[in-house]
């Protein structure tokens, strides 16, 4: 009986963590089955070896070995890494024990609570970051900066450089920056002479 209602605990934490607070905030439904996946299949595999044996400290190391596991698939974000340990951890607290105990229920809600309030969109919603492939080679950072934070409508407030080839007048950046409430602005090229002369050509033509 305990054991059934600490399964009952676990997957209600990880419904919510997954259908309440990851997806509403992402959209990103291929990482649904994968969360719940992980979560369920620790939790049958802790379960079991909680009730052999072999001990807990096989287990923790079973959490060594699947918290290391990279998926070379697809790019996953921090964030995102950061869900794959909360449903690792939600199903070892709910799978470890062999009865139900205060403590686990409590971690068990800190880690929603903590990624409920660490994930929030209002949690320093205005600072962004991108990774941009800019049509100049800029060797100025100064130069680079005011250009970004033209672009962006925003203050930069930090940038990397990744690359600047200046064969294909190509720079790759990281920028960091803060919106401040204007919209980003595309800057205009200065028109050339000869295109100039061309279009007050054409007006005159109209005139006449």
């Amino acid at each position: 009986m305990d054991q059934t209602l600490l399964v009952v605990a676990d997957l209600a934490a990880i419904s919510v963590l997954t259908f309440a607070v990851y997806f509403p905030r992402h959209h990103r439904r291929d990482l649904i089955a994968a969360f719940l996946g992980v979560n369920v299949g620790v939790l049958a595999v802790a379960m079991t070896l909680s009730s052999s044996s072999v001990g807990i400290g096989l287990g923790m190391g079973l959490f060594g070995v699947l918290s290391i596991i990279r998926l070379r698939s697809d790019e996953i974000a921090q964030h995102e890494i950061a869900y794959y340990f909360s449903a690792l951890a939600l199903g070892l607290l709910a799978g470890l024990p062999e009865q139900v105990n205060v403590l686990s229920a409590l971690l068990m809600a800190l880690i929603v609570a903590t990624m409920y309030v660490g994930d929030h969109p209002r949690l320093f919603g205005r600072y962004r970051q991108r990774s941009l492939r800019l049509d100049a080679a800029y060797t100025d950072e100064d130069a680079l900066r005011a250009h970004l934070e033209v672009l962006l409508g925003g203050r930069v407030v930090n940038l990397s450089v990744r690359s600047v080839d200046l064969v294909n007048d190509m720079t790759l950046v990281d920028v960091r920056y803060l919106v401040t409430g204007e919209g980003p602005r595309t800057p205009r090229a200065p028109r050339a002479p000869r295109e100039v002369g061309v279009q007050a050509e054409r007006e005159q033509g109209v005139r006449a």
